[in-house]
């Protein structure tokens, strides 16, 4: 009899998910998108704490349910030792554990590392946390924008002078669950070849300063004589390359190599400034960059509408971008045909669009169609299909008060 066809890259793997709000579960949640048994462990009353957050339809959260498609939800009272004789079962059972309590918390639950890897020696367990696991903050409480402030970035937007303005969306949070999803990924590659399991420690702080493509190594190899400032709307490096007002909206243009600066300069109607030797180079444009935004602005403020000055850009094939409200996004043409954003259906909430999966997989070309789970939803399944539990004994489990679920 041929073997079924696999649903996704990661169809087989098993993952046992401590995690809740936004970085651990996006590590959970692109391992169910593609394929993945995520059990989402939660903790008894409550579970994840996101589920309670905005926006709120028929007491259902679309925070909870964008994160956590395609889990299954196992609610327990970790207290009790019953919960903690479930988990261990459940741990030689699966590939990879993730969690993103503070440091120490899974470990005091009885399930830290060295716990796990006597139980599965096979396993790759990732901690997700804020500052990593050492360290002199390891231990201070964060969110996205603590590791934001502290790795540098925040220091440098807004305008000089001015406060900083951190981004209003998760984009530590979201783009360390990916690296850490990376680091899963690879070590279950060299598990496939070594047969060794592991331990990721990933840091929200050491993926924010990852992102650093200028300023460290600036200030670095200058000795201090060269910094990263804070330049508002345009780039400190470069120039043209930033966001330049338009007739009502604001534009991205990044002219800065030689020659879309020459290209610029002809769709303006300005080519002798792209003959211009005070202009000749990116080190001269920057040096005059407060002479050269007037002149761009000035040029856009003249066109028709900021739509014409956006295809007159296309057509030199200079890059650019209109700067969308989320809503004019999220009804882009692009974004559409390539299911950026994506319309899904919740049993609960009904339909509405979240964020469509990013990554792009030919032999996969298609989407699952997942769930979210309801609080303990899956409570006897996992218990029955993982460890062989009677119906008898969940029922018992249920009264004790170890296992607990909710419609929601």
């Amino acid at each position: 009899m041929a073997a079924a066809s696999p649903r996704h890259v990661l169809d087989g793997i098993k993952a046992l998910d401590f995690t809740q709000f936004v970085a651990g579960p996006t590590v959970t949640k692109l391992m169910a998108e593609m394929g993945a048994e995520v059990i989402k462990v939660e903790i008894a009353p409550g579970g994840d704490r996101s589920r309670g957050v905005p926006y709120m339809k028929n007491d259902r959260s679309g925070y909870f349910v964008q994160q956590n498609r395609g889990k299954l939800s196992l609610c327990l009272d970790t207290t009790k030792p019953a919960s903690r004789e479930i988990i261990a079962g459940l741990i030689p059972k699966v590939d990879v554990v993730v969690e993103n309590f503070a440091p120490g918390v899974i470990a005091r639950m009885g399930f830290g590392y060295e716990t796990v890897k006597k139980l599965n020696p096979k396993i790759i367990m990732c901690s997700v946390s804020t500052f990593g696991q050492t360290g002199p903050l390891a231990q201070d409480p964060g969110y996205d924008f603590v590791g934001q402030a502290y790795a540098g970035v925040t220091s440098l937007s807004g305008e000089e002078g001015g406060p900083p303005y951190p981004p209003m969306l998760a984009i530590g949070d979201v783009s360390t669950g990916v690296h850490a999803l990376a680091a899963v990924a690879c070590a279950l590659f060299y598990r496939d070849r070594t047969g060794l399991g592991q331990y990721l420690d990933i840091s929200l702080l050491d993926c924010y300063f990852h992102y650093h493509d200028w300023g460290v190594q600036t200030i670095s190899a200058s000795g201090g004589k060269q910094k990263a400032l804070r330049t508002g709307q345009h780039y400190p490096s470069l120039c043209p390359a930033g966001m330049f007002k338009g007739k009502n909206t604001y534009i991205f243009v990044f002219a800065w190599l030689d020659h879309h600066w020459i290209k610029l300069c002809e769709i303006m109607g300005r080519p002798e400034l792209g003959r211009d030797p005070r202009y000749a180079d990116n080190p001269s444009r920057l040096a005059r960059r407060n002479e050269i935004i007037p002149i761009i602005e000035q040029w856009l403020a003249s066109m028709p509408s900021d739509e014409a000055s956006v295809e007159a850009l296309r057509a030199a094939r200079i890059p650019q971008a209109p700067v969308l409200t989320l809503e004019q996004a999220m009804a882009h043409p692009h974004l559409r045909e390539r299911r950026t954003v994506r319309k899904i259906h919740d049993r609960v909430m009904g339909d509405f669009e979240v964020p469509g999966f990013p990554l792009r997989f030919s032999e996969f070309p298609g989407e699952l169609e997942l769930d979210a789970p309801l609080l303990g939803e899956h409570n006897a399944r996992i218990l029955a299909q993982y460890l062989g539990y009677a119906p008898a004994d969940i029922g018992r489990l249920e009264r004790e008060g170890v296992l607990h679920q909710l419609p929601r």
